[in-house]
């Protein structure tokens, strides 16, 4: 006889994972969620949704950056990974966040990990004011190797039609471009760093800057507004870097100019590129190099932005064709 257990999947494991995870699946409800895990859909209450209300939603998930945490048992940062990617991605077009939904999928289901990585969804939750509505923990074995795990998540958020962001309609050449600092990499160019750290033992504080969970700016964004600080648009640097994700929110015929040098590239980016010796435009493309969000403001308003933790790394120019985001000076 033969088993599902011989093939690979542990029904009992999935259930002992669902126990574990309970708790913190409930520390995340709001007024708003009438059922959250353990049914086979959440269901959450659209009260809130009144006039004018618009529904904004992103997935995303941590990539090749699980498969470094899980050679050092790091997987509750994880989590807060996941979850603030996704609130990044719905922020820059000015929404707050509703509620989340995780999907853990692995080859061998170990309950701990599952359950530790959720806590870490849940913290993150929380910070956001998020409900963690439900998920899901596949355990697959023959599609993925031993060992390995995936981590996605959707996001769903509410924003008010009139107020979303970018506002194209209000960006001009002379704009200020200004910048909120990452917590490292976040979640992108984890499959060269692993490359990288192959064969190579990196110190204590190197590893802990690699695997920094990502950043959330919400309440960095927040601060700002009451600060007086209306940014026109926000960008997320993810994949791609500034170089790509800037021109994302500028209209047609504007691009942006960016002085290096105007902030401190942090470890671990400087021993990075060190490492690889790969040049400049293709750092910038692979790693946030330091900037996590970068958000368009007008021109008088970069003094009261410095004061509320941002830095000016650039301005507003006209641009034509594929390049639009020119580097000036020395990070070196």
């Amino acid at each position: 006889m033969i088993t599902y257990r011989d093939s690979g999947v542990d029904i009992d494991a999935g259930n002992r994972t669902v126990d574990l995870l309970a708790a913190s699946v409930a520390s995340t409800a709001t007024d708003e969620v009438l059922a959250g895990g353990g049914g086979f859909g959440g269901i959450y209450a659209a009260d809130r949704l009144g006039p004018g209300k618009v529904l904004v939603a992103s997935t995303d998930g941590v990539g090749t950056k699980a498969e470094l945490a899980g050679r050092y048992g790091r997987w509750h940062d994880l989590g807060i990974d996941v979850v603030n990617h996704c609130v990044n991605d719905i922020l820059v077009v000015g929404a707050e966040p509703l509620f989340f939904l995780d999907y853990i999928a692995t080859s061998r289901l170990v309950p701990e990990v599952a359950a530790d990585i959720v806590a870490g969804i849940a913290e993150a939750c929380r910070e956001a004011g998020c409900a963690l509505l439900g998920g899901e923990t596949a355990e697959m074995p023959g599609v993925y190797r031993p060992g390995a795990v995936d981590i996605a998540g959707t996001i769903v958020g509410m924003a008010d039609r009139d107020n979303l962001w970018p506002r194209l309609d209000e960006i001009g050449e002379g704009d200020l471009v200004v910048g909120l600092p990452s917590s490292g990499p976040h979640t992108n160019g984890y499959s060269l760093i692993r490359r990288l750290l192959d064969g190579r033992k990196p110190a204590p504080e190197l590893l802990d800057s690699l695997l920094a969970p990502h950043r959330s700016y919400l309440p960095m964004v927040r601060s700002l507004q009451a600060g007086g600080v209306a940014p026109k648009a926000l960008a997320h640097i993810t994949g791609g870097g500034l170089v790509d994700n800037l021109p994302r929110v500028l209209p047609d015929g504007l691009g942006a100019t960016v002085e290096l040098g105007s902030w401190e590239v942090p470890e671990p980016f400087v021993t990075l590129v060190a490492w690889s010796g790969i040049e400049d435009g293709e750092a910038f493309r692979t790693w946030n190099m330091g900037i996590g969000m970068a958000l368009v403001v007008d021109s008088g308003l970069g003094g009261r932005a410095a004061e509320l933790g941002c830095v000016e790394i650039g301005s507003v120019v006209p641009a034509s064709g594929d390049e639009r985001v020119v580097f000036t000076g020395s990070w070196r």
